[in-house]
């Protein structure tokens, strides 16, 4: 199978995001945004890895912008524990990082994908 940068990153970061799900529940006894914060992080890498495997172009395109709003609550989360503290600077940090260089490909690729769409698109109409 041919590697996939984007979807290693974001089992990656997801893998790192049910760590801090445990910490928060564990250490800050909290579940309400431990729960988000697990679904957001981990859909991120299953809408992107769902869209890989989608029938056609036009579901690939379609299950992309999921996993980008997905990416984008993912950094509303992160900030939110960043500035109330319930992580530390450097761990918050840390993830909001991978997050973005997430959210850059993703958006990288939603851009080549639709370009893609629209070059065939016009091919097809040249014919």
């Amino acid at each position: 199978m041919k590697e996939n940068v984007l979807i290693d990153k974001s089992i990656m970061f997801a893998a790192r995001i049910i760590k801090l799900h445990q910490h928060l529940i564990k250490e800050k006894k909290d579940v309400v945004i431990a729960k988000q914060i697990v679904r957001s992080g981990t859909s991120i890498g299953a809408n992107i890895n769902e869209a890989n495997y989608g029938n056609s172009r036009a579901d690939f395109v379609s299950k992309m912008p999921i996993a980008l709003k997905e990416t984008a609550e993912m950094e509303y989360w992160l900030k939110l524990l960043i500035i109330s503290e319930f992580v530390s600077n450097e761990l918050g940090e840390s993830l909001l990082k991978d997050c973005m260089e997430i959210k850059r490909m993703l958006i990288a690729s939603i851009n080549t994908a639709k370009g893609n769409k629209r070059e065939n698109s016009k091919a097809e109409a040249s014919i």
